[in-house]
């Protein structure tokens, strides 16, 4: 599992201009030496061992890999222990889709092997499958439903095509995977396919593997269809550890397991499907690439067969965590962490990530053996079971809460790694230290530092014919050194989700992408060794950057005598924020007004091709007045203290005492924690942060004061003003720490 990879975030650009800043220890000397430990040869021979043979949880190489990593971590002078979660996790017992009548075929749900590329010839990948699905045996008329979001579900209607009691197909694409089969269950499928669409990520963008880095024609893409923007980890333990005396919740009481079966299928094999579909020629946005005119099938000649069939018992997950104590405060931890399972191998996803930590932790374990003892302690952490729906890091992440809340400073993780520009994403209070950071990296293929290379990047991407206003404005910021590149907000799609959004801690995740292509063989038998070695990260010199720059924060943080945050930088993004919801609002408004005008006058009916079926749009409600007074009160009013606290922080931060600089770090702490809602998000009460959650709709797409933004978007509007209300109180509850803290710089 890995979230989208982009440069920079263009969703919260209130220009970031220069104020006042504490300056953010480093030590030169210590960061050279930890540069020379990192060694991207070794990092690339353990990537071959662990992807090796396939990861999925409950295979005996993931628990394998789980014995090295805990090996070595001990070898390297660390605490280390294999904590043990006993997780549902279905593993398909029967898979098989086959279309019935004269012309019928059986649909292939094994991926066979590259010749040369030994892995692949493994008899132990699992086959097609979508964990957490609903088990199944049906046979129903296939229909096309575009990539299976809300909007092609309206074009359906207005098209006079209705899925109930039919078998959809979807191609992956414009959402997160879950979204399909729980959209399709929503209106009355009785199963649902999705394929990848060449389109995507096959033929058309690259040669097909292992001519080129993109999916062959029988390339499979497995994934999870938990319902996870509902709450992620173990379906039967939410709010609690999935440990051996857990209370658990029955399957069919488990909100975040789907009701029909679903199955990936690969595009060679979606063609044929294709091929015998009839009915109307579905719409130009819905047609891919698979090389004929794509119908919807809406007159029932297609009829399909689907059989899911999986084994529901409960299987370990293998925790990896390893302590290294620090020397002057024990009890302020700094947490690192990348999974280490896969669907298959895993190469790329997760563990091109994962050796980078690796790689961190040899340095630093080298580091302590040397003499040097961190302030603080680290913990570092290999996660198990994260691709079925995050739940190595939410069973640990809710069996200790208490502990982590009260300790843990910041959260930092990486996930698949490639080839080309940094990515950072997190807690805004953080933006102006993850800068200081990718400043003082060495790109692996360019004179000068990754953040150096970045900025080029988006000046490049500035200075092109036709560039959008967003590419304008972030090359504006790019090109002025004085400004810090905005940060991204963060969703889901990994392992931060339960400290971030569930616990409340300031996090992070980092990693590379842009030039190494990894999309083709995502989820597949072929994300192993020998594809991401050749196509997306040659000799691991990207993992040995991303252990370089993660190696940075970690010990800088863990170091550091004054907190690492700017407010000012979260108080412009959260202002940017409220800017956008108030145009939300009003552009709501005047949408249902324009179509509610148009309906009145009959301008769909009249303007539509009478040769063709005709729906009405489903009409929108008519949007309210808000009152967002809350909100802009608490944006004001912390705009003002986040700016009293950098000023002071600045002006008197080096000369306060030990004890002025730890109330410091707590107060730090508490001000992330406020952010959290006891409520939690309307109708999932698990995702509890204020400002980033990933929605509903999206998955792992971030939504930004999600209570509101979603409550305007899908016409909730008592929640709006409710949402308002309690996020301003959150925010206020933030500056009041900020301003407790500016008291204890004054005194």
């Amino acid at each position: 599992m890995k979230t989208p990879n982009l440069l920079m975030s263009v969703c919260s650009l209130a220009l970031i201009a220069a104020a006042p800043t504490a300056a953010i220890a480093k030590d030169e000397a210590l960061e050279a030496k930890f540069d020379k430990l990192i060694d991207p040869a070794e990092m690339n021979r353990w990537l071959e061992t662990m992807a090796a043979e396939p990861n999925h949880v409950g295979s005996p190489h993931n628990k394998a890999n789980a014995e090295m990593t805990l090996k070595q971590f001990q070898d390297w002078g660390w605490e280390a222990k294999i904590e043990t979660y006993n997780v549902l996790y279905p593993t398909p017992l029967e898979v098989s889709l086959d279309l019935l009548g004269d012309n019928g075929f059986s649909a292939n749900v094994k991926e066979p092997p590259v010749e040369g590329d030994e892995p692949t010839k493994t008899d132990s990948a699992l086959p097609a499958y979508l964990g957490y699905q609903g088990d199944g045996d049906v046979s129903a008329p296939l229909v096309y439903v575009n990539y299976g979001m809300p909007d092609d579900y309206e074009t359906l209607k207005r098209m006079g095509v209705d899925v109930k009691g039919k078998i959809v197909i979807a191609r992956y694409g414009a959402g997160w995977r879950g979204l399909k089969p729980k959209l399709a269950q929503e209106h009355g499928a009785v199963g649902c396919i999705i394929y990848s669409d060449p389109h995507e990520d096959g033929y058309a963008i690259d040669d097909p593997y292992p001519k080129g880095a993109s999916r062959p024609p029988e390339g499979l893409q497995r994934g999870s269809v938990m319902d996870m923007p509902t709450y992620p980890g173990d379906p039967l333990t939410p709010g609690r550890g999935a440990t051996s005396k857990a209370k658990r919740l029955s399957r069919a009481n488990a909100k975040t397991i789907l009701k029909i079966p679903a199955l990936p299928i690969s595009y060679g094999e979606a063609q044929k499907l294709f091929a015998a579909m009839g009915g109307q020629v579905a719409p130009k946005n819905f047609q891919g690439s698979i090389g004929q005119t794509y119908h919807l099938g809406d007159d029932g000649a297609a009829k399909a067969r689907l059989v899911v069939k999986s084994d529901w018992s409960l299987k370990p997950a293998y925790n990896v965590v390893a302590t290294m104590r620090g020397a002057q405060f024990p009890d302020q931890w700094i947490l690192r962490g990348n999974h280490r399972d896969g669907w298959v191998m895993g190469a790329g996803d997760p563990l091109s990530g994962h050796i980078a930590m690796m790689g961190e932790a040899k340095a630093i374990g080298a580091l302590v053996k040397d003499g040097w003892r961190p302030k603080r302690t680290l913990v570092y952490l290999s996660w198990d079971a994260e691709e079925p729906g995050l739940i190595g890091s939410t069973e640990y992440a809710e069996t200790y809460e208490n502990e982590l809340t009260s300790k843990a400073v910041m959260y930092v993780n990486s996930d698949g790694n490639g080839r080309g520009f940094v990515n950072a994403a997190g807690s805004h209070s953080l933006q102006h230290f993850v800068n200081g950071v990718i400043e003082d990296v060495d790109d692996p293929q360019t004179d000068g530092s990754v953040g150096e290379r970045l900025r080029a990047a988006l000046m490049a991407a500035a200075a092109q014919e036709g560039a959008s206003g967003e590419n304008k404005k972030l090359g504006a910021i790019a090109a002025d050194p004085a400004q810090d590149l905005p940060i991204d907000a963060l969703g889901s799609g990994s392992d931060y989700t339960a400290f971030l959004q569930h616990l409340g801690l300031a996090s992070l995740h980092i990693g590379y992408s842009g030039e190494g292509n990894d999309d083709g063989v995502y989820h597949s038998l072929y994300d192993d060794f020998a594809h991401h070695n050749k196509f997306v990260d040659p000799g691991s010199v990207y993992g040995g950057a991303l252990a370089r720059t993660i190696g940075r924060v970690v010990i800088r943080a863990a170091d550091a005598d004054l907190p690492m945050a700017r407010y000012g930088d979260f108080a412009k993004t959260v202002a940017g924020y409220l800017d956008e919801v108030k145009e939300l609002a009003e552009n709501r408004r005047s949408l249902a007004e324009a179509q509610a005008a148009a309906i009145k006058a009959g301008a769909f009916s009249r303007s539509h091709d009478p040769q063709k079926k005709y729906g009405a749009p489903t009409a929108l409600k008519q949007t309210p007045h808000f009152n967002f007074a809350p909100l802009e009160d608490a944006v004001e009013r912390l705009s003002k203290s986040a700016a009293a606290y950098d000023a002071a922080l600045a002006e008197k931060g080096a000369g306060l005492s030990a004890a002025q600089k730890n109330e410091l770090f707590t107060l730090a702490r508490e001000a992330e924690l406020a952010l959290k809602l006891k409520e939690g998000l309307p109708g999932r009460p698990w995702f509890r942060h204020s400002i980033y959650a990933p929605g509903t709709l999206t998955g792992y797409g971030v939504k930004t004061l999600p209570g509101v933004r979603e409550a305007i978007e899908q016409e909730r509007f008592a929640d709006v003003d409710r949402y308002s209300m309690l996020t301003g109180a959150a925010l206020q509850r933030y500056a009041d720490k900020l301003d407790a803290a500016v008291k204890i710089m004054n005194e």
